[in-house]
């Protein structure tokens, strides 16, 4: 088989527990009796409720309207009856405004195929489908695809790169749909190529998933266009700009977008969504969810509707393995430690991740000492250990200045690698925060 490794400069190495789930089948999970579904899934305005208390909704209905170019709308996962409008607490942290439904079991739904395909569907057909689908970035960054897709004429899009790296300790869920599903993952592509009128695709998949690379390969024979490349196994190896830079060989400008460099990157879920708004015209109302970790007692991939009650889905994986040391909507570098368990699942939970309570301690921060492995392997070619000095300071001007702090793209490499234990990232991630403020009232 053909190998690639390609790569960038910098990353760390890391046992990635992936064999914890990544060898069992996607499950389905239980539908629930009632969902949570919040109105604000995605970066950008908060949609618009156009439903009302005592509504009978159906399965993919709209029922939260965009409003704004950067929004994406949102869809109801179940068919049943509104029983509440609320605000509620999200996994990211965030209040907003909730839909609540009863199910009523039926799964009747609200749309069906309009015999859309890629060779007959417009490129501006294409992003509309896409935005009344829903479609937002389903790695993480849950910013709408449609937006993505809506290149300014003064753009032209060379390359469009599906990332399959999955680089993130614990999670699976693109892997088991690569493997899955090939055929959906590569119309997918294709679809995200012709809107955006870009020549070629790409599938980049790290070398730790040799499956999924072969079965992709195989696909892609049937597309002159597309091309399935491995990338070294590393983190942050998913990360757009490092793709780019890995597949193609651009390096994106600081403070710049993919975009400027002639690339459109994308998640592989993202993808398949696309090939299920077209060619079956389903909205984005359920996806793939990661259920691992030491500590719960049954690591799989459940297919999760949207809304469905977080310890719904800790139940379905057999509860926890003693106390749970911390639970992490998504992956152990970048994901978001939950402080409680009263929500539901939204667009962009990839993963839930439950540590015990002995991985969940990090021991004793100890004073820095000078070793330079910060430096060493941030792959934005920053010193991070300046940056957080400068933040303990409150300079954060000179972070920002000097040591170009806005460029971290906080993938935790340095907190990871660093002996001493220093909160590199979280004061980073605080000097982000601060020289956007400054800049706001400058």
């Amino acid at each position: 088989m053909k190998v690639d490794n390609l790569t960038f400069k910098g990353g760390v190495h890391m046992h990635g527990y992936k064999e914890l789930s990544n060898q069992r089948p996607i499950t389905k999970a239980k539908d629930p009796s009632m969902v949570y579904i919040p109105l604000h899934q995605h970066i950008g305005a908060p949609c618009e409720c156009i439903v009302a208390v005592g509504d009978e909704v159906k399965v993919g209905q709209k029922i939260g309207e965009a409003k704004a170019f950067v929004c994406a709308p949102v869809h109801s996962s179940v068919s049943g009856t509104v029983k509440e409008i609320t605000r509620k607490l999200t996994p990211t942290g965030m209040m907003a405004e909730t839909v609540v439904i009863e199910n009523d079991g039926l799964d009747t739904l609200a749309y069906e195929s309009q015999g859309k395909t890629l060779e007959n569907s417009e490129p501006k057909e294409i992003i509309s489908m896409v935005k009344e689908a829903g479609i937002t970035g389903l790695g993480g960054a849950s910013f709408p695809t449609h937006v993505k897709l809506s290149v300014p004429e003064d753009k032209k899009i060379d390359f469009v790169i599906i990332n399959g790296a999955e680089c993130e300790p614990y999670l699976t869920a693109d892997q088991l749909s690569m493997e899955t599903m090939p055929e959906k993952l590569l119309l997918g592509l294709a679809l995200e190529m012709k809107a955006v009128n870009a020549p070629k695709g790409y599938v980049a998949v790290e070398t730790n998933k040799p499956k999924a690379i072969e079965i992709l390969r195989k696909e892609a024979e049937k597309h002159a266009n597309i091309e399935v490349v491995s990338v070294k196994a590393k983190y942050p190896q998913g990360d757009e700009k490092r793709i780019i830079d890995a597949v193609v060989g651009r390096q994106v400008p600081s403070g710049g977008l993919p975009m400027d460099v002639g690339c459109v990157v994308s998640n592989v879920s993202s993808a398949i969504a696309i090939y299920n708004a077209v060619y079956e015209n389903k909205p984005l109302y359920e996806r793939i969810v990661t259920m691992t970790g030491h500590g719960i007692k049954e690591p799989q991939n459940l297919l999760v509707k949207n809304g469905t009650p977080l310890t719904e889905l800790i139940e379905q994986a057999g509860g926890f393995v003693g106390n749970p040391g911390k639970v992490i909507m998504g992956g152990p570098m970048m994901g978001m430690a939950q402080t409680t368990l009263e929500t539901a699942a939204i667009k962009g939970l990839g993963g839930l991740l439950i540590l015990t309570e002995e991985e969940a301690c990090t021991g004793d921060t100890t004073d820095c000492i000078k070793c330079g492995k910060c430096v060493s392997v941030c792959p934005v070619n920053l010193e991070p250990i300046s940056i957080h000095k400068l933040a303990l300071k409150e300079r954060f001007e000179e972070a920002g200045s000097i040591y170009h702090a806005l460029d971290c793209v906080e993938c935790g490499s340095c907190s990871f690698i660093c002996p001493a234990k220093r909160p590199l990232v979280e004061s980073i991630r605080l000097a982000k925060r601060e020289i956007r403020s400054l800049k706001q009232k400058s």
